[in-house]
């Protein structure tokens, strides 16, 4: 009794912050976040059975958690729609959704946001400027092709009629900027101010726009869906019926300000707005495709036995991919204390308190058929550690992650281990490995061997060191040259974000952090180039 008078008593002492916290906290319990997705996830499902031809997308990494069927992911960073700090980032082109919505007539789009907003800045405004940058591109491709005399004017057969009268036309194509009714008059007024030059971005970027333009035939055109959208069943238009290529943004997440408490036959529990956001303060290690493989069983779990269900569903999978050979860092998680106390609360009460040690969980890290991306006829290829033992037709190996990896190679010099941290982690890391692997990519290129360069999740320091193999050994098109063209021109920015761009056509997950980018970039331009020849 001694010992709950002085809880008591410290409970007290804490300031309104701390007990916010900790209520929400226990509000905010893993089983309410799995519980809150899997209930959302049935309104999405329910979404893509009224347009079942239209493939579903997930913007990473939050849209990820609201479905087992995906057809492709996407990457639209909602700060790139935020008040104040508009963008057009062409590190996050998304060339290879245009490209999806023109061959299947349109795409639908998955995320969520946390609760009071009915959807996140990536669709309110990120999405909606894509699409209008897109649009002008487009016309401005045409426009040029046809003042070139590139696109015919004369008969031939139906596609090239097709294409010939769009050539012709191209102020048809709709150009406007589409924004929901809840963005300001103002705001819309600063977005248009910027499209000119944004639209100059994309074009100055290489973006293969010619590809997009062949296979769009309607102009893209964002539509919204939330909880609270009212859709009559008799009356849902078939999307070929519209004069454009639907780009469907649905906000999975029901938008109540307040906390929804909800009761089933077996268990109660706190409904999640946005409950996939912020994975690595929750998941406690748990991917969506392994959630998605066992969802019966931790729902059935209920609040009470969900974390330990989750536990022992991480750590089999750890032990099943370590038997294949993969290197998989155990989840270490840390219960939090009360502030001057000794008293632990339990990790069952308060989940998400809890913290991830040793990794980032990779959104794609389960899915066993996840294969590494060629770049075009580079002999370059990119990927993540866990998939790289089963690579074929591979004959080097460039591993950049921290943990050592098995693969079949003809000799341990095709292997080369370069261990190297994220820039949060170290703003350095990258930047003093680089000239090392360049000269082990230049030692196998040179000799017409192929070269895989991979990383924990295959999205952002692989990615890096491929740029700058590619920016130190590569001309502009593609074509290797030992580091001719880098000695005789200056490299830029533009420079950079060019092969990015080439980079992205293929490894459309790529998503390379600014830390580190700015390494590649420093290393271009400084030391690393002037001692590239020794």
């Amino acid at each position: 009794m001694e010992d709950d008078g002085d809880t008591a008593r410290q409970l007290r002492k804490l300031s309104i912050y701390s007990a916010a916290r900790i209520i929400k906290r226990r509000d905010n319990s893993l089983y309410n976040a799995l519980r809150s997705i899997y209930e959302d996830s049935i309104f999405v499902a329910e979404i893509a059975q009224l347009w079942p031809a239209l493939p579903l997308v997930a913007n990473l990494r939050c849209g990820l958690w609201y479905s087992a069927a995906f057809h492709a992911a996407c990457y639209f960073k909602s700060t790139d729609g935020h008040t104040n700090n508009l963008s057009f980032n062409t590190s996050r082109l998304n060339l290879h959704v245009a490209l999806l919505a023109g061959q299947k007539g349109g795409c639908i789009i998955v995320d969520s946001t946390r609760k009071g907003k009915r959807f996140p800045d990536s669709m309110s405004k990120t999405i909606p400027i894509w699409t209008c940058i897109m649009n002008r591109a487009i016309v401005n491709y045409r426009r040029k092709m046809g003042s070139d005399g590139l696109i015919s004017k004369g008969g031939g057969d139906k596609t090239n009629q097709h294409e010939s009268s769009e050539g012709q036309a191209p102020l048809d194509w709709d150009c406007s900027l589409h924004l929901p009714l809840w963005v300001s008059e103002t705001e819309r007024a600063t977005i248009e101010n910027h499209l000119e030059s944004w639209t100059h971005q994309l074009e100055a970027s290489g973006a293969d726009i010619c590809s997009i333009a062949s296979c769009l035939k309607k102009p893209l055109r964002p539509l919204w869906i939330s909880q609270r959208t009212v859709i009559w069943l008799n009356e849902v238009p078939d999307h070929d019926s519209w004069d454009f290529t639907p780009i469907i943004l649905v906000s999975a997440s029901c938008s109540s300000g307040t906390v929804q408490h909800k009761t089933t036959s077996e268990f109660s529990w706190n409904y999640i707005a946005g409950a996939g956001d912020d994975e690595e303060s929750w998941a406690r290690g748990l991917s969506p495709s392994l959630f998605w493989k066992n969802v019966y069983d931790i729902m059935e779990s209920g609040p009470d036995l969900c974390n330990r269900k989750v536990a022992d569903i991480v750590e089999k999978h750890r032990v099943y991919l370590a038997h294949r050979g993969h290197t998989v860092p155990q989840v270490k998680v840390k219960g939090p204390k009360l502030p001057g106390s000794a008293c632990n609360l339990s990790c069952d009460e308060l989940p998400l308190a809890s913290e991830m040690a040793n990794a980032e969980v990779d959104p794609k890290s389960s899915h066993e058929n996840c294969p590494i991306t060629w770049l075009g006829l580079t002999n370059l290829a990119v990927g993540s550690t866990q998939f790289s033992a089963e690579a074929s037709g591979v004959d080097c190996v460039l591993n950049c992650s921290q943990e050592f990896i098995s693969v079949s190679l003809q000799s341990t010099e095709a292997y080369l281990h370069l261990p190297m941290l994220n820039s949060k982690h170290d703003r350095f890391s990258v930047l003093s490995n680089l000239q090392t692997a360049v000269n082990f990519a230049r030692s196998n290129l040179s000799k017409g061997k192929t070269l895989l360069i991979c990383c924990q999740n295959g999205e952002d320091i692989s990615i890096c060191t491929c740029l700058a193999i590619l920016m130190s050994l590569f001309d502009n098109q593609g074509t290797y040259d030992d580091g001719k063209s880098l000695s005789e021109t200056t490299v830029t920015k533009w420079d950079m974000r060019r092969r990015l761009v080439y980079i992205c056509k293929f490894a459309t997950n790529a998503r390379p952090s600014r830390g580190n980018l700015k390494q590649v970039f420093n290393f271009l331009t400084g030391g690393g180039r002037a001692s590239s020849d020794s």
